[in-house]
Formats: structure tokens, C-alpha cells, sequence
């Protein structure tokens, strides 16, 4: 705060209306709300949609129960080397083949199918979209979008605006909903800095808030909408094998990404909290550092997917092929239906498989 300001300004009074910390207690029934909207979303849009573009949904063929490689899959490794796959044969009485195929369809359970991510990736489509359209609603005609000096004009009285309240309920009810649904959504490479993303961007926006930094703290999540939607665009029509439109809409979600939160985002938005405040007051506080870490911390993580983004835009231009570098591909399932008969049957039907001559599986 500007030096002479204290805690008692921020109380509503002649006509200004101050953000206060309990409102976003709202957030944390809105985002069980989010999740109804999500399923409702999921089922009677994405679903019939994926159908509508080829996507179908496949039914993954559980492997047969063996206590003995499921406890090697949790405690050991996923994916056992030669050797271990020949102990493992010889400790249950399969041929290197069955001990192969059993790992690949158990990897392949940990794995979503494509109609899954289909549906997940239209929820976000729909979201980061209505966000945007939202966001460009409540700020087109707000004098600090086109000057950031008015981000710090008379601060801290500004007063909050209706349309402000449900951008801030509107976003943190959605990544409160992400949050709670980690254990169950889509798991890539990336996951761990998803979960720093999304706890980041909860600290930023209640930090925001709480000090009345709504001003910029609404810029910040316009910024970042306007490139999402392109990206899950792309994954959708990914998943639909649409190769032409997944390309064009990654494309537009580069250009879109790089100048947003390349360019944007620390020319734009990082100097307008880290040094235009110094114009302002000459208090050192608080809020000046709690603000500033998240900002940081969401460019670090920008420039980790910037990285991403451009192995595979580079693949892209010389391979001509677009393909998620952080997500795991289903592995063929390949035997015949009679090995697997004569695997469930096992010796019941006087078949037997000799270990030995199958080194060269």
C-alpha cells in the first residue's frame, strides 16, 4: 500500500465497494458446481461429439490376474528389461511372450483412452473460450487495458465492479475444480507443473484480491484464456486423427502462446507490478514480494511450455507431424485370441508353454 494507508481504507464507504477475503469462501461450493457442469459437459456434449468425429470408445481388455506381476508392476517397474521379463516367466510358469503382453495391456490400463481425452479436452475448450469471451466483455471498455498506468491510478481506491467479482469466482472456482480432480484427469509428463500452475494461480488470484490488485489480476487471466482454447482445440481434433485442422489450430495456439506469454506477459504485465509500484510509493511491503513470487513463478512455468511447444512446432515444420510430447501412447495388443484362451485355460486343456524356446520373443 501507498505510504498513510492502512486496513480501516479498504471498509466500503461513500459509494466504493472494497474486495474482501470471506467473499471467495463461495468459490468452495461453486467449484462442486464446476464438476456438475464438467460431468454434464462430458457426457451429453463431448461424448456425442467424439462419437460424431470417429472417436470410438474402446474397451480396454483387462489382463489376467497374476498377484505375482502385479506386485512387480506397483513396487519394481512398469516396463521390466529382458532379464527380468525372463525371471518373471520362469517364476510363474509363462512363456516371455504372455509376461510381455501382460505388462502392455496392464500399461495400458493406467493409460486414457482417446475418447476420454476427447472429453476432458472439450470441457477446457468450452471453459478457457467462455473465459475469454468473458473476460473481453468485462475489460474492453476499462481504461487499463490500454494504459497500464492506470492499474496504479489512485491505489488503493479502487472500487470492485460486479463484472470483477464474477471473473475472480469464475476462475478460481474452476482451478479449485482442477485441483480436485487431479487424481482422476488425464496424467502427463508435465503433471507435477500443472499442479504448481494451479496452486500458483490460486495464490496469485487470492493474493490479488485480498490487496485490491483486481485491476491487473484480471489482465493476467485474460492473457492466459486467450491462447488455452486454441491449444485444446488442437488436442481435440488430435484425438479425432482431424490431422489438417489439429495442425492450423496449433499453429494459431503458438502464435497465440508466444505472444501472450512471451511477450505479454514479462513485458507487459511483470513491469507493471514490478516496477511501476516504485512510482507510486516508496513502502516497502508485503504484498509487493507475496504478489510478485506467483507472477514469477507462472513465467517460469511459461517458459518450461515454451520449450514444449517448440520441440514440437520444430517437429512439426520438418516432419510435418503434430504430436503431444508429454502425453503416453497406447501400446498394440498382440496375440491371437487362441494364446490368450490357452492363457486363461493354462494346463487345464494340456498345453503347456516350455520357457526356453522362447528367448527370442
Amino acid at each position: 500500500m501507498p505510504a498513510n494507508c492502512s486496513w480501516s481504507d479498504y471498509e466500503d464507504r461513500n459509494g466504493y465497494i472494497f474486495p474482501k477475503p470471506h467473499q471467495l469462501l463461495v468459490t468452495i461450493p461453486y467449484a462442486f458446481g464446476m464438476l456438475a457442469i464438467r460431468f454434464f459437459v462430458e457426457r451429453c456434449i463431448a461424448a456425442p461429439l467424439a462419437n460424431l468425429m470417429g472417436i470410438k470408445s474402446v474397451k480396454r481388455v483387462r489382463p489376467q490376474k497374476n498377484p505375482t506381476l502385479e506386485t512387480f508392476f506397483r513396487k519394481c517397474t512398469k516396463k521390466p528389461s529382458q532379464l527380468e521379463i525372463r525371471g518373471l516367466a520362469k517364476k510363474c510358469n509363462w512363456t516371455v511372450h504372455l509376461v510381455e503382453k501382460w505388462f502392455r495391456r496392464r500399461r495400458n490400463l493406467e493409460i486414457p483412452t482417446l475418447h476420454k481425452k476427447f472429453q476432458e479436452a472439450c470441457w477446457r475448450f468450452i471453459f478457457y473460450l467462455t473465459s475469454c469471451i468473458a473476460g473481453i466483455v468485462f475489460l474492453y471498455d476499462k481504461p487499463w487495458l490500454y494504459d497500464l498506468w492506470q492499474v496504479w491510478a489512485n491505489y488503493p481506491y479502487h472500487s470492485l465492479l460486479a463484472s470483477q467479482y464474477w471473473y475472480y469466482v469464475l476462475q478460481m472456482s474452476f482451478y479449485s475444480s482442477l485441483l480436485l480432480t487431479l487424481g482422476f484427469d488425464t496424467k502427463r509428463k508435465d503433471f507435477k507443473a500443472h499442479v504448481v500452475h494451479h496452486f500458483a494461480a490460486l495464490a496469485l488470484m487470492f493474493c490479488s484480491w485480498c490487496s485490491n490488485h483486481v485491476r491487473i489480476g484480471t489482465l493476467v487471466m485474460l492473457i492466459h484464456d486467450s491462447a488455452d482454447f486454441w491449444l485444446e482445440a488442437a488436442k481435440m481434433f488430435n484425438y479425432a486423427r482431424w490431422e489438417k485442422a489439429c495442425s492450423f489450430f496449433f499453429v494459431v495456439f503458438s502464435i497465440a502462446f508466444f505472444i501472450t506469454r512471451m511477450i505479454f506477459f514479462p513485458f507487459w504485465i511483470l513491469r507493471s507490478t514490478l516496477i511501476y509500484p516504485i512510482y507510486y510509493t516508496q513502502t516497502f511491503v508485503l504484498a509487493y514480494i507475496v504478489y510478485n513470487v506467483p507472477l514469477l513463478i507462472l513465467q517460469g512455468l511459461h517458459l518450461y511450455w515454451g520449450y514444449l511447444v517448440f520441440k514440437i512446432l520444430k517437429k512439426f515444420i520438418f516432419i510435418k507431424h503434430v504430436k503431444d510430447e508429454r502425453s503416453d501412447e497406447e501400446e498394440e495388443d498382440s496375440f491371437s485370441d487362441v494364446e490368450e484362451e490357452c492363457t486363461k485355460n493354462g494346463s487345464k486343456n494340456g498345453l503347456s508353454y516350455p520357457l526356453l524356446n522362447n528367448n527370442n520373443h
